[in-house]
């Protein structure tokens, strides 16, 4: 598969997810400006706790957003994937329920749950049931304008989440931090879009890395989620297998998996998020584990973060992960957009 082909790309692309790829940058600074226009009030400000429910593509927001604040908000972030909520979700609960379309099943089923508990809700929504579950019960709803699939819209949810949590004073603003994150993601970019030739475009080559192997996406601390991001994007858009997993918790468990079925070990890309941000003593143990995968006789490779923020350094790797999702999905010759698996899943619910 040649990918400097533009012509063949296009053909396998045939509807344009590149430009939602490519289009990320300006979406966070979009999804930014708008978060900076809404407005809270009221009981939402005693908030003791945050829950954000959501799930796949809108869920991935809520995941980075609670990374990021983890180390700066002076109450629980809780992420909730699920239907219903838990049993200590109560009036002083702030639920963020996130849904692209508005009719995720899971989501309506938490926001309901939170309703029902006397919590507080802000809807984080394009329209749809969700809008109007939050709207009869007089709670807020911040929606924005989005075309594609719901994991293109990482952007969006992402910022109108860190967008509430500045509003009600959770967290410092991080203006300044989404500012620097955008600007990495645009001198990132050159080096990765499809007019970037494969001897200098590193995803691309990483793609190639990954064809006709399982990627494994091992991340720490703030890169976690965008380990995930990788995986489920990799999953979505090129129609393959792919696992993540969390430093430091793997090395005490996932690193004795390394030795069987010994056959099947050199069908495996091990492959490590790294962030000069992560704590000290992360670096090492993320060399020693990259260390036990190599012995074991996985290829093994890593990407090294840019920016001047925890947030540069999540958004730029997720950036790059995207383009590697989308070109492996051009080498296994498959259309990034539909999801029929997904599809077919929702049908029969």
């Amino acid at each position: 598969m040649n990918l400097d082909d533009l012509e063949h790309l296009r053909t396998v692309d045939a509807q344009d997810f590149l430009s939602d790829v490519d289009g990320l940058p300006d979406q966070v600074a979009q999804g930014w400006d708008l978060a900076r226009s809404q407005a809270l009030a009221g009981r939402l400000r005693d908030a003791q706790q945050v829950v954000i429910a959501g799930m796949g593509g809108s869920a991935i927001g809520g995941a980075l957003a609670q990374a990021y604040a983890a180390g700066l908000c002076r109450v629980p972030i809780s992420l909730w994937r699920d239907y219903d909520l838990p049993a200590w979700v109560g009036p002083r609960t702030l639920v963020i329920a996130c849904s692209h379309s508005g009719e995720t099943d899971e989501t309506l089923s938490a926001s309901q749950a939170g309703l029902a508990a006397g919590a507080q809700l802000v809807a984080i929504t394009r329209g749809g049931k969700l809008a109007a579950l939050a709207k009869a019960a007089g709670q807020p709803v911040w929606r924005f304008e989005h075309a594609g699939q719901p994991r293109a819209a990482v952007g969006f949810s992402l910022m109108l989440i860190l967008g509430v949590l500045t509003e009600l004073g959770l967290i410092a603003d991080p203006s300044d931090d989404v500012a620097g994150a955008v600007a990495a993601m645009r001198l990132q970019q050159p080096q990765l879009r499809a007019e970037a030739p494969v001897t200098g475009n590193p995803a691309k080559r990483m793609a190639g890395q990954f064809m006709d192997r399982v990627p494994l996406i091992f991340g720490a601390g703030h890169m976690a989620p965008v380990a995930r991001r990788w995986k489920s994007q990799i999953n979505e858009v090129a129609k393959a297998v792919a696992v993540c997993d969390e430093l430091p918790e793997m090395e005490h468990n996932s690193v004795a998996g390394t030795m069987f079925p010994d056959r099947l070990v050199g069908k495996h890309m091990a492959l490590f998020l790294r962030s000069s941000f992560e704590h000290p003593r992360q670096a090492r143990r993320a060399e020693v584990t990259r260390e036990i995968y190599m012995t074991a006789g996985f290829n093994t490779d890593a990407v090294e973060a840019i920016g001047s923020s925890r947030l540069a350094h999540m958004l730029t790797s997720l950036h790059y992960g995207d383009y590697t999702a989308f070109y492996l999905a051009i080498c296994y010759e498959v259309d990034p957009s539909p999801v029929p698996q997904i599809d077919y899943l929702k049908e029969q619910l």
